[in-house]
């Protein structure tokens, strides 16, 4: 008897963890309010070889502003990149460091 619910039993059980882990992925995200520049072409970051979006956010520590860098995905390259502007913008995405950088993969971009 067992046997004939143990296929059932697996499969509420992946079922399970996948809505756990979406929902884990969605209490992760997180929206930043600030300004869409470009590190290479309007910050002149020496490490930056080509176009990549920065999202800077004031911190309130004296007009410091924190970087967050655009991860390139979907959602980036539909909003297009800022390059030699500035662009008001409200970035919704979840936050990973790498390579000393602090990076925000997006799920929605809106320019103001």
């Amino acid at each position: 008897m067992l046997e004939r619910r143990l296929p059932i039993i697996h499969v509420a059980l992946v079922v399970t963890l996948l809505c756990v882990f979406t929902g884990l992925a969605r209490a992760a995200e997180k929206t930043y309010e600030g300004t869409l520049v470009c590190a290479k072409c309007y910050l002149k970051k020496a490490d930056a070889k080509e176009c990549q979006d920065v999202l800077l956010v004031p911190s309130g520590k004296g007009g410091a502003k924190t970087e967050y860098y655009i991860q390139k995905n979907d959602v980036a390259k539909e909003s297009g990149e800022a390059c030699t502007t500035e662009v008001k913008a409200r970035v919704t995405g979840t936050v990973s460091q790498k390579d000393g950088k602090t990076w925000l993969t997006p799920s929605k971009i809106e320019k103001q």
